[in-house]
């Protein structure tokens, strides 16, 4: 199978892993909200520019990224850029439960060195937060600029605002939500199903070179649907054929999910989308930052309506918040893919003294 030759889809090769520049945290034990404690956790992360005392800023990433924000989203963050590293300390973490370098259901539990497997605890969008933050009090960051993310991220992003508020300036979240309503939750339990119906996940104790790579290629296949607009999918591929017969949407989705299965963890993609579905950020009543919101057009995963109600209740609570839709073409994934609209918005709103009413 080859790839469609198209810059829109470019971004699904940014969120390869990238090692270079990545550390590594050694938490220690984490409180979780289920009741367990997580024993001996380690946060991957990485930073960029020089922290000066408040200038930090946070960047979460979206259910399938990692910590090198500078790649994956390459169009807003780097030197000169919306998020510029010349200015501002940035600081990029894989979330946890992930699988590029921070715990999760993909490493070996510390009492006897097998993987966790289905052992992995339930863990929450505010447990992601929690190990965020003692990173932060680790790098000895105390008051954040800004913490952003888009999609899972912008949850995550949220979440910041709502445990700690004292701590939190900024937030902006793009292509996201306060919570997933049916259409969201159904497409992750179509995406779990997926993984957990492929004989290989033996409940999800199996073996690092035996997984349900067919249910997790599927899984991916299920997201690239949504992730994209109609228009989208119609302007690349309408219903054109390969010299074999094979339509070319359907190539591109095999090729998406066949590529999918070498770099990410099944486990880890049924808990990170669980937490995600359980995830309820609608109180806003303690949140004291500043927030921005922005939407796409064509995004019918995130849709606008979404960021709307959170802006209206943020405003109702007292806070600050603006929002701003976009017209796009390329769906969901238009928050990877902007570089021009994104970044006026998120400069004006970066100069925005925090402090004015």
């Amino acid at each position: 199978m080859t790839q469609p030759p198209d810059d829109l889809f470019k971004e699904n090769e940014r969120t390869a892993p990238q090692a270079e520049g990545r550390c590594h945290f050694a938490l220690g034990d984490l409180p979780l909200k289920c009741g367990v404690t997580l024993p001996q956790v380690q946060v991957a992360y990485e930073t960029w520019g020089t922290y000066n005392g408040d200038n930090a800023i946070v960047v979460c990433h979206a259910l399938s990224g990692d910590s090198h924000c500078i790649g994956w989203w390459e169009a807003l963050i780097g030197p000169g850029k919306a998020i510029d590293t010349d200015r501002y300390y940035v600081i990029g973490t894989n979330a946890l439960g992930g699988c590029q370098g921070t715990t999760g259901p993909w490493q070996a539990h510390p009492e006897d060195g097998r993987r966790y497997g289905s052992r992995f605890p339930e863990i929450t969008v505010e447990d992601m937060v929690a190990a965020q933050a003692r990173l932060c009090d680790h790098l000895g960051v105390d008051k954040l600029a800004a913490v952003i993310g888009g999609s899972m991220g912008g949850m995550q992003a949220l979440e910041w605002a709502r445990q700690f508020p004292q701590r939190v300036q900024r937030v902006w979240m793009t292509a996201s939500c306060a919570a997933h309503n049916a259409l969201q939750i159904g497409f992750n339990e179509t995406a779990r199903q997926a993984i957990t119906q492929d004989p290989a996940w033996n409940g999800g104790d199996y073996e690092a070179n035996q997984p349900p790579a067919a249910g997790l290629a599927v899984a991916r296949m299920v997201g690239h649907l949504s992730y994209l607009s109609e228009a989208a999918f119609e302007r690349k591929f309408a219903r054109e054929k390969r010299e074999d017969g094979v339509f070319q949407v359907a190539s591109y989705l095999q090729y998406q999910g066949h590529k999918f299965i070498h770099r990410f963890d099944p486990a880890s993609l049924v808990v990170l989308s669980q937490a995600i579905d359980q995830y309820d950020g609608r109180d806003v009543s303690m949140v004291q930052a500043d927030v921005l919101l922005t939407s796409f057009t064509s995004d019918w995963l995130y849709p606008s309506h979404q960021s709307v109600a959170l802006a209206t209740a943020l405003r109702e609570a007292g806070a600050y918040a603006e929002w701003h839709e976009i017209d796009l073409p390329h769906g969901h994934d238009s928050f990877l893919l902007d570089g021009v609209h994104q970044t006026e918005i998120v400069r004006e709103f970066l100069a925005r003294d925090p402090r004015e009413s």
